[in-house]
């Protein structure tokens, strides 16, 4: 695969159920549990779901100018789970900078996060510290 900007890949292998890695991304409950501080999920038309109902669809976008797929399949192989994370990006120079190079290292750590968490029961990210409004903290904090 060529290397370009508009897109990037990520794969961690993580001993888990598919059920279980599944519930983790496609319900509110379980990806606040590892990833977002909060998150609501909605229907098609707006209404919001209940934190333990699962999405529907295989698309959701995670920030501007991002989508990832999450599928729920079949591994080749067992008792492992793989996660495949394909994001494709925007071209333009601030995107370049802020996404690829962000999200490309805040993926590899928050793919490690989920198998720590489903794996040995720990969560790796900062919970206690608010970085939010701090500059370049996605650049520089690698827990965040």
């Amino acid at each position: 695969m060529e290397h370009t900007f508009n897109r990037f890949t990520k794969k961690i292998h993580i001993k888990a159920s598919i059920e279980k890695l599944y519930l983790c991304w496609s319900t509110s409950h379980g990806i606040t549990k590892w990833f977002l501080s909060h998150a609501d999920y909605t229907t098609s038309d707006g209404t919001l779901r209940n934190p333990k109902e699962e999405i529907q669809g295989g698309i959701n976008t995670f920030g501007n100018g991002i989508i990832g797929a999450v599928k729920k399949k079949e591994p080749y192989y067992r008792p492992m789970v793989g996660i495949l994370l394909n994001l494709h990006l925007a071209t333009d120079e601030e995107t370049k900078m802020n996404l690829y190079n962000g999200c490309s290292c805040g993926w590899t750590f928050w793919l490690a996060n989920l198998k720590a968490f489903l794996e040995h029961g720990i969560l790796l990210n900062e919970r206690d510290v608010d970085l939010t409004d701090t500059p370049q903290a996605g650049h520089i904090f690698v827990n965040m």
